[in-house]
């Protein structure tokens, strides 16, 4: 497994959660990282990104509640949710778009990697 995603869960409307993504390696280098999520009978969409330069990308519905940060001594990537809303409920998937990573003294390059998914469950 090269990304671990964790921190979903159940919360009331207007609640807060974090989501983590763990690299099992050294991420060296990536074009992007990124929070996708699926809502039942929707297509998988972007919540938020961050770029190899630093910038970051959020869509519309999430700006101004969702943070997405890094932690490049812990290899792992946060989603930072606030004031949650009940649209809000779907899996959450995190996603390293041509990473490379160092894994046991290889360095491993990858045209994209997906975490297995966290459920968020927001109740009204």
């Amino acid at each position: 497994v090269q990304l671990q995603a964790s921190g979903g869960g159940l919360v009331q409307a207007g609640g807060s959660l974090r989501l983590s993504c763990a690299a099992s390696g050294t991420i060296i280098s990536f074009s992007a990282l990124g929070w996708y999520r699926q809502a039942p009978g929707k297509e998988r969409e972007l919540v938020a990104e961050i770029t190899s330069g630093g910038s970051t990308n959020y869509a519309d519905s999430v700006k101004g509640r969702f943070t997405i940060s890094r932690d490049n001594a812990k290899n792992t990537l946060y989603l930072q949710m606030n004031s949650l809303k009940p649209e809000d409920t779907a899996v959450y998937y995190c996603n390293a778009d041509r990473p490379n990573l160092a894994i046991h003294d290889t360095i491993v390059a990858y045209r994209e990697l997906w975490g297995q998914g966290t459920l968020v469950t927001v109740s009204s």
